[in-house]
């Protein structure tokens, strides 16, 4: 087999495990087996539109088997996966697929594009079975780009990340050595499946390991904890705010989570009360940091340090290195670490230092021990009367408060201080959260400078189709 990308996963997978189950969707599921011969009869149909060594195949749509299936029909052409935000605008999408130059898009029947070539999920079934099922054997290095990831853009017009076979196969090493994966893991997949968390800290580590991916269209709370029941999940990944409306559905405290093992948690510093919240109900909650660009473990808390250091972003992972630089931002050296941004050589250089470490925007700090604490990103911090702000541990103590559900701080402009701190406050369900009680709230906890002085309670706040707060998009509203 000369291709030693992710294209031959399906094929070496199914001839040591074909009956086992791969892909759990809505109440069906797939074998390792049927998803190597339904691989391969796409790879074909892909191969008549086509599509060929290098070419760009997007998807757009909810989280579904087809995208695993596109993208493993891609690799095994040698072509580049392009997942697309589907939540976002039309313009937005155009935008991404002319900027990758996409051969082919397979989409959801809900969503419509102008581009030349698509295939609609609606026909999907029809038109894979009338493929080919004659094994392909298209040369394909580790070396070469297996993704492109676009950026959410939560400071500007998205960048293509390209990540190559090897950053994701190194990944994948790294997270399997952090987590006792299990080759009868059942691991849900209800972040969305274009993030890169969800991916590839998720499903390609369960698929390596010839586990179960129980992949759900949608993040519903309530379904979510019915599936976990149902479908004996073992393990998961979720952004903060996942978990924070799962502890805070009316069904927690009934649930059944005795067959979870372990739970991820990254993409945002997490709020020490719902690290709390889970441990409390012995559950391992392992916090990791990463980015788009380092695919994206960068550094991962162990199961066994998980109470003693909760809240940290924990040690650099195996196969990777983590530094501090002068300034404090986080930057990181390894075989996961991305190339460079599709097409762009100035932002490729710029994210890179004079001696090869990835810039990553992020501002951390270090204890003792040599673990790490995300503090908060570079473009966030503010500066206030002198003082530097981070969002971050603001919103870690406003989250203590036990009216609030969710918390962003943003710093608006101010003619005394320069800068000062808006929040904006989504309320749990029946809570009253007013200013002048969350100011008293946090004068015991935080210096004067850092508590902010404009508090919005919101119903919801804007984000990335990744489950990341806009706070530029924050930045953006009317002065208070």
């Amino acid at each position: 087999m000369r291709n030693a990308g992710l294209g031959s996963w399906p094929a070496r997978r199914a001839r040591m495990s074909p009956r086992r189950e791969a892909f759990t969707f809505e109440g069906a599921s797939t074998t390792y087996e049927e998803v190597a011969r339904r691989t391969t009869k796409l790879a074909r149909r892909l191969e008549e539109l086509g599509v060929r060594h290098g070419d760009r195949v997007a998807y757009l749509g909810p989280n579904h088997p087809a995208f695993a299936e596109t993208m493993f029909a891609a690799h095994l052409l040698g072509a580049i996966f392009v997942p697309l935000n589907f939540r976002l605008s039309t313009a937005e999408i155009d935008y991404q697929l002319a900027d990758c130059g996409a051969r082919v898009l397979v989409h959801a029947p809900q969503f419509r594009s102008d581009h030349p070539s698509t295939v609609s999920l609606d026909d999907y079934e029809t038109w894979l079975e009338g493929g080919s099922d004659e094994p392909l054997d298209v040369p394909v290095s580790i070396e070469d780009s297996a993704l492109i990831l676009y950026t959410s853009g939560t400071t500007g017009r998205p960048k293509g990340a390209v990540l190559s076979h090897a950053n994701l196969l190194w990944n994948t090493f790294n997270l399997m050595i952090g987590v006792d994966i299990a080759a009868d893991e059942a691991a849900l997949v209800a972040a969305p499946l274009f993030h890169v968390a969800a991916l590839t800290q998720t499903l390609l580590p369960t698929f390596v390991k010839g586990g179960r991916s129980v992949i759900t269209p949608r993040w519903d709370v309530t379904a979510c904890l019915e599936l976990i029941e149902k479908e004996q999940v073992t393990w998961m990944f979720g952004v903060a705010t996942m978990y924070a409306d799962l502890a805070a559905s009316p069904r927690w405290p009934a649930a059944d989570l005795s067959s979870l093992r372990v739970l991820l948690c990254g993409g945002s510093p997490v709020p020490d009360s719902v690290i709390r919240t889970y441990q409390d109900r012995g559950l391992v909650f392992c916090q990791g940091y990463g980015l788009t660009e380092t695919a994206p473990g960068a550094t991962f808390l162990e199961a066994a340090d998980s109470v003693r250091k909760a809240g940290s972003a924990g040690v650099p992972v195996f196969f990777a290195d983590v530094r501090l630089a002068d300034t404090g931002e986080i930057e990181v050296q390894g075989p996961n670490v991305t190339p460079g941004y599709w097409n762009d050589p100035v932002a490729t250089a710029n994210a890179f230092t004079e001696d090869g470490w990835f810039r990553t925007g992020d501002v951390g700090r270090l204890d003792d021990e040599g673990y790490f604490y995300i503090v908060d990103r570079v473009k966030d911090m503010f500066i206030s009367g002198g003082e530097n702000v981070y969002p971050a541990e603001v919103e870690n103590a406003i989250s203590d408060h036990p009216g609030v559900a969710e918390v962003a701080v943003v710093g608006v402009p101010d003619q005394r201080w320069g800068e000062v701190g808006r929040a904006f406050v989504r309320p749990r369900p029946g809570a009253l959260v007013d200013a002048a009680g969350l100011r008293d709230f946090l004068l015991p906890r935080l210096a004067k400078y850092k508590i902010p002085v404009h508090v919005d309670v919101v119903a919801e706040l804007p984000r990335t189709g990744s489950g990341k707060v806009l706070k530029h998009a924050l930045r953006r509203l009317p002065p208070p």
